[in-house]
């Protein structure tokens, strides 16, 4: 944080300060509406917002992320909680904090031991499928609140402030930036115009709450917001410790997830370079400001993060203005936010997790890989049937049993040379001519445990189909390792092939492997002989009696 200090600039200030004001007035309604997605008071989505950002911008490494409130999280938060309190009670409140707490010691911890390799743990579609059926879980979720009441009985004035602010939002989103434009606004300020359309739409909506008083006839407000700053929160529940361990680490796993994905589709954007380690700490520090500030867990977000960046932050130190500028709106008197209609929130939460439904990745996954996409509508189904966590679980084991399913059936070929060149290619996609005595195959993986079997039926297989075949040629160009158990399998396949008058050959070696393998007995014991290259193999053994 110090160097980003002393290296600041007039212009860099600039884009801060402006990035922290509109980040700010996106703030207020969204961290209220995922409050209520999280069963909390709506002010703890504002105390969600001052600290976490301030936290996180003195230990991670993005430039442009802003922490706080998410759907997904808060939807998590909602699962976990809901067994063990009322939502909105004191207990409930507390749990949230401590949710929030043992999240962020978990995510310290990782940082602390060097754990960011966990962001591979799960694939794009995966994450995908599961931000999708999130996203559906909370719009369906909030219809009750946008109508007022629960369907087919609906409330009507809350039933047309809901209806109607989602259509305005539709309208902002779709016709507010072409027209600012056409008054001669800047593209990017256009753009910010439309992404602030949830706030001028609370505005509008509080006022005529005001105007027409429809609390009166029935329109749900966010009722008291207490002023002033939170207080700093050490409630904690003895009892409920170890029922809150286990959704606690999935919703860690997750703020990290969802946190570098936004950090890093921006970081890519100005050629930064994120440490997965140091965004560990910041997000572990940002949960336990929450925590102690009566929040609940947070996590970067994509959206907000997205007008960070278009808005011209450089710093952290946007994220620290906007901040300021919520601890201030607290200290302000908040009666104007009492009479905040919950319709209108609801339409706020429904308009922004309807973007985060991606039917492009798996239009694009169904059409490169089907494993990827079935994955993909696995998970989504799972978070809609199961629920959230176990969406999360199921989301987890598809990408781990993916890789290791794919892993287990490497790629073989049958090398052929092509032409009178020295290069060898598989006579299935080339014009590769082989000589009948000799098989030369190409294995396209590592040797582990997993595959070994695969690989020997294959060899198995390749052999059965040509008899006159006396020597085989293992082209290990594209093997990285070969483990223990498949070390005992080269030795078993040497055996075999040698009381069938058979040798093996290894031929492209690499150097690691190669290392490896002279601390065992297979070099010594090899029927066959090393070659440096394919070309010299199949010369070597194009001379030698079939």
């Amino acid at each position: 944080m110090l160097l980003w200090l002393r290296q600041y600039r007039r212009p860099m200030l600039a884009g801060d300060l402006t990035a922290g004001i509109v980040v700010a007035m996106m703030m207020i309604p969204q961290g209220m509406a995922y409050a209520l997605v999280a069963g909390l008071p709506p002010v703890v989505g504002i105390y969600s917002s001052i600290l976490p950002p301030i936290a996180y911008a003195l230990f991670g490494s993005s430039m442009t992320q802003s922490v706080g409130p998410m759907a997904i999280v808060s939807l998590m938060t909602a699962a976990a909680l809901a067994p063990l309190a009322a939502p909105g009670s004191a207990l409930y409140v507390v749990l949230a904090g401590q949710l929030a707490f043992i999240g962020g010691v978990a995510l310290l911890l990782c940082g602390l031991l060097r754990l960011g390799f966990m962001a591979n743990f799960l694939s794009r579609p995966v994450i995908s499928g599961f931000s999708n059926g999130a996203a559906l879980v909370i719009m369906v979720g909030q219809v009750p609140t946008l109508l007022g009441a629960t369907p087919p009985r609906l409330h009507l004035p809350s039933a047309l402030l809901g209806l109607g602010s989602l259509l305005a939002l539709w309208l902002a989103k779709r016709y507010l930036g072409a027209l600012l434009r056409r008054c001669g606004l800047k593209p990017l300020a256009a753009d910010l115009g439309a992404r602030l359309a949830p706030m001028l739409l609370v505005i509008v909506g509080t006022a005529l709450v005001a105007a027409f008083d429809l609390a009166g006839a029935g329109v749900l407000t966010t009722g008291h917001v207490p002023s002033g700053l939170p207080s700093l929160n050490l409630a904690t529940s003895s009892h409920h410790w170890r029922a809150l361990l286990s959704p606690a680490m999935l919703i860690a796993f997750i703020v990290f997830l969802m946190s570098m994905s936004a950090a890093q589709t921006l970081a890519h954007k100005r050629g930064e370079k994120l440490h997965t380690n140091r965004e560990l700490l910041g997000l572990g520090a940002a949960n336990l400001a929450s925590a102690l500030s009566g929040g609940f867990p947070v996590t970067g977000s994509m959206s907000r993060s997205a007008v960070n960046f278009s808005a011209g932050a450089n710093t952290p130190l946007a994220s620290v203005i906007t901040a300021v500028l919520l601890a201030l709106a607290l200290v302000a008197p908040t009666g104007w936010l009492a009479l905040l209609p919950l319709p209108v929130l609801a339409a706020t939460i429904i308009f922004a997790v309807f973007g985060m439904l991606d039917a492009a990745t798996l239009r694009q996954a169904w059409r490169y890989d089907r494993g990827d996409a079935l994955a993909l509508l696995a998970t989504m189904a799972g978070v809609l049937v199961f629920g959230v966590e176990a969406g999360v679980v199921i989301g987890v084991l598809l990408s781990m049993g993916t890789l290791i399913w794919r892993a287990s059936r490497p790629h073989i070929a049958v090398l052929g040379r092509i032409g009178e060149s020295e290069h060898y290619r598989n006579i299935e996609r080339h014009p590769a001519v082989t000589l009948p005595h000799v098989l030369v195959l190409r294995i396209d993986s590592g040797l582990f445990f997993g595959n070994v079997d695969a690989v020997g039926a294959r060899i198995e297989e390749e052999l059965r189909a040509r008899p006159a075949v006396r020597h085989l040629v293992l082209v290990l160009s594209a093997v990285n390792q070969i483990d223990s158990t498949a070390l005992s399998a080269l030795l078993e396949l040497n055996r075999a092939l040698s009381g069938r008058g058979l040798r093996l050959h290894l031929a492209e070696v690499k150097g690691p492997v190669l290392d490896r393998l002279r601390h065992s007995s297979l070099l010594k014991e090899l029927s066959g002989q090393m070659y440096l290259s394919t070309a010299l193999a199949c010369a070597a053994l194009e001379a030698m009696p079939a």
